[in-house]
């Protein structure tokens, strides 16, 4: 829907879509309604566009506002197709490949949010500085997603077996494939980390099955569409597992993008087709399969110990030179990675809240250059630096992140209206009003932070009406300003409800948060700016899973 126009042409995928809190849960953003509850006469009584909004009143006389942002945005998608990435070839990689180190990914959310869209959008990335410990390469999985358990357990040993039940367990050369093709669903990423690598060979490659998926298309598209229409019997049996998908070797979607590449000749049993068709497909697969080995599309590297490798195994075809031990070399030239599956939906929720992270910090700064630079409430400072101020007092009294948090973030609600929409800066307040800024605040917040940093914000009001009650030296000491914003937000608190605000849990904190609010309405006193609180920001933000 490209314009609002558009929009009230379809009545019912606009009011399927209300964001308002009666009709989606504040939390989850789940729907609260079926679709069949709409009556089936509904219509727009009236449409508005505001500033940024379109306003509409439905003939059921619900009232819902839609931001123009939304309106302009269009749904995306899954992110699992063609559209959107970079399909390559080796010489793109000229200049190096999408690799991060270790300890850079664990400790800075951008680098780690880089690595993650580069799997996403280039199909794969490299880890380097992994520590060379059995078992590490599930932490990798997890520092994005979960592990996906199957028939070779948790994790897997890639080295030569005595008694091997897979190629993959030898020295011998392994052709471009995906992984579990016979395993539905498949497992859609594959993580290997390198723990010993002396043999001579075994060097490591990666094809874009997509690219040569879209080269078959280009070139034969009959072949394309042959390929894209047969299930292929994809089969695995050992002593204990007998395993089976049937499925196309190329995945389109509705739209006839290409979502899946199942490439495994090791694993493609008895294909049962008429003699004529069997041929077709199979001139259509040995065209197809060229194509993975054509020199300009394979990317070949080496793993050493250390390094770790994260590559969507519905995308790219992994493979790897032969080897063999190398005479003298230490530990007798062994190769030995371990492996481990996961998900791409986990990483790309990862990415998702990452992605959020960033975008909420970048918020919460704009909010602090731009709206922030208002005065405050008749005070001698502008509505940022008194926050600043709030927050550089809790930093030097040693207060703990989600304190200092919330001191900076305490007057944010000033910035909206009861909504949570427009710039008010706190005007209502000084005009007689009471804005319940620490309600707004609180709730604003709430979308990122949890109660530790929002009660203290959503309390500090009342924390102020409360110490005007129990200590008198305290209301002496108010400014001007702040005496006139008492009375306009209810006055002192009478003895029981000072005690009933004295018995709540965060009530405490609040209080904390008060008085370096009350400390902070300095002209002129430099503190750090809100850059310096990011980090720590950030790492209050939720977890990514």
């Amino acid at each position: 829907m490209p314009d609002a126009a558009d929009a009230l042409r379809a009545p019912f995928w606009l009011r399927d879509n209300c964001p308002c809190a009666e009709c989606r849960d504040p939390r989850s953003g789940q729907k609260l309604f079926q679709i069949t509850e709409l009556a089936a006469d509904l219509t727009v009584a009236a449409a508005t566009e505001l500033a940024g909004h379109l306003e509409v009143l439905w003939s059921d006389g619900h009232r819902s506002r839609y931001p123009q942002r939304w309106l302009d945005a269009g749904a995306g998608d899954d992110g699992r197709t063609e559209r959107g990435k970079q399909l390559w070839q080796a010489a793109d990689f000229a200049a190096g490949l999408p690799e991060a180190h270790w300890s850079q990914y664990l400790g800075d959310d951008a680098e780690r949010a880089a690595v993650l869209r580069a799997v996403r959008r280039c199909g794969f990335a490299l880890l380097r500085g992994v520590p060379v410990e059995p078992g590490t390469v599930l932490a990798v999985a997890r520092s994005f997603g979960y592990v996906r358990e199957t028939n070779y357990g948790a994790l897997f040993d890639v080295r030569v077996e005595p008694d091997p039940t897979n190629l993959a367990f030898t020295s011998a050369a392994i052709a471009p494939h995906t992984d579990n093709p016979y395993r539905d669903p498949v497992p859609t990423v594959q993580v290997l980390h390198c723990l010993e690598n002396a043999a001579v060979g075994g060097d490591s490659g990666l094809v874009d099955g997509f690219k040569a998926a879209a080269l078959l298309r280009a070139e034969s598209p009959a072949d394309f569409e042959l390929l894209v229409r047969t299930p292929v019997p994809f089969v695995f049996r050992d002593r204990g597992t007998e395993l089976r998908a049937d499925r196309p070797l190329i995945t389109v979607d509705g739209r006839g993008r290409i979502r899946e590449v199942r490439m495994n000749n090791r694993s493609i049993d008895r294909l049962d087709l008429p003699a004529e068709r069997a041929e077709a497909f199979y001139a259509a697969y040995r065209r197809f399969a060229a194509i993975t080995l054509r020199p300009e599309l394979q990317l070949a590297f080496r793993l050493d110990a250390g390094d770790c490798l994260v590559f969507d195994n519905t995308r790219l075809l992994h493979a790897r030179t032969a080897f063999e031990p190398a005479a003298g070399s230490p530990g007798g030239g062994r190769r030995h990675l371990q492996g481990c599956y996961a998900d791409l939906d986990a990483l790309a929720s990862t990415l998702a809240v990452l992605d959020r992270r960033a975008a909420a910090l970048d918020e919460l700064q704009e909010l602090f250059e731009q709206a922030g630079a208002a005065e405050y409430l008749g005070e001698p400072v502008t509505q940022a630096a008194h926050m600043l101020q709030a927050a550089a007092q809790a930093e030097r009294a040693g207060a703990p992140a989600h304190l200092v948090a919330a001191a900076l973030l305490h007057d944010v609600g000033h910035f909206f209206d009861g909504a949570g929409h427009g710039s008010v800066t706190g005007r209502e307040l000084m005009q007689g009003q009471d804005n319940r800024h620490s309600d707004t605040g609180a709730d604003w917040l709430a979308r990122w932070f949890g109660p530790a940093v929002t009660e203290p914000v959503r309390l500090h009001v009342a924390a102020k009406r409360y110490l005007c009650a129990v200590e008198p030296d305290y209301r002496a000491a108010l400014s001007a300003a702040s005496e006139y914003t008492l009375q306009v937000q209810g006055g002192p608190f009478a003895p029981e409800r000072a005690a009933a605000f004295a018995a709540l849990p965060g009530a405490a904190d609040a209080v904390a948060v008060r008085r370096w609010d009350d400390a902070a309405k300095e002209a002129d006193h430099e503190v750090p700016g809100f850059g310096h609180y990011r980090p720590l920001l950030a790492a209050l933000l939720a977890d990514p899973r």
